[in-house]
């Protein structure tokens, strides 16, 4: 479960008050895109299109987002036998990527079955050795280890456009987060629906952020900003 599903892109070095430095936490209108329904229906086809001609189907904020990740990850030395959650793991192709490149402590989880049986079947292919499992990320039921690392691209997002009352789903949401991550652990989250500043008070809880990750910019009216924000936090609490 993971998408670009609604850009709030942010001007840098501007006072707008909808963009950078904007701190409020209003939700979203809802959206399809925050139910189970879609994600299954949206799974199912591209299980049935994998299973047909070997697509594994679409890469949520593109490649250059897992690549971002994977680098950021090997420049900063992270251990690659750490324990690696990959909270809405979709297609499994950030965790394809990450074995590639040695890591060899992997778990990717998402609510949808349909997602589960593309990722596992992917991961057969490639032959890695990746724990993939049902969960609902906002009820965990199986997840018994504390991780080193969490990862999401979009899932919180999603999260955030539910019908059905969204903010006791992000308080959820960060309930889990705390209860699987280790304290000094990292959470590495991509979002289009959230600016830097909104994240920093959304997680302001017991995370500090590390750092910003790049991300592509756009120019419009002669100014220069971006429709994604990709942060490392570090639980300290």
């Amino acid at each position: 479960m993971a998408s670009p599903v609604l850009s709030r892109g942010f001007i840098d070095g501007e006072e707008d008050s909808s963009y950078e430095g904007e701190d409020n936490t209003d939700d979203f209108e809802p959206s399809k895109l925050g139910t189970k329904e879609y994600w299954d229906d949206t799974y199912a086809r591209e299980l049935e299109t994998f299973r047909d001609i070997g697509d594994v189907g679409e890469i949520w904020f593109g490649k250059e987002s897992i690549d971002r990740i994977v680098t950021w990850l090997k420049n900063h030395n992270f251990p690659k036998d750490s324990s690696v959650l990959d909270i809405g793991t979709g297609n499994g192709m950030l965790l394809v990527e990450m074995a590639r490149n040695g890591f060899t402590n992997l778990t990717g989880i998402d609510y949808s079955s349909a997602s589960i049986e593309l990722s596992r079947s992917i991961m057969r292919r490639e032959l890695h050795d990746v724990k993939i499992q049902e969960e609902d990320f906002l009820n965990p039921s199986t997840l018994r280890s504390v991780f080193d690392l969490c990862i999401d691209k979009g899932t919180f997002d999603a999260v955030s456009l539910n019908p059905n009352n969204s903010a006791e789903k992000q308080v959820q949401y960060i309930h889990s987060l705390r209860s699987v991550l280790r304290i000094d652990g990292l959470f590495i989250i991509t979002s289009c629906n959230w600016t830097k500043e909104q994240l920093k008070s959304i997680f302001c809880e017991g995370f500090e952020i590390l750092q910003e990750l790049p991300t592509p910019k756009f120019q419009f009216g002669g100014k220069t900003g971006t429709t994604v924000s990709a942060l490392v936090l570090k639980r300290n609490k």
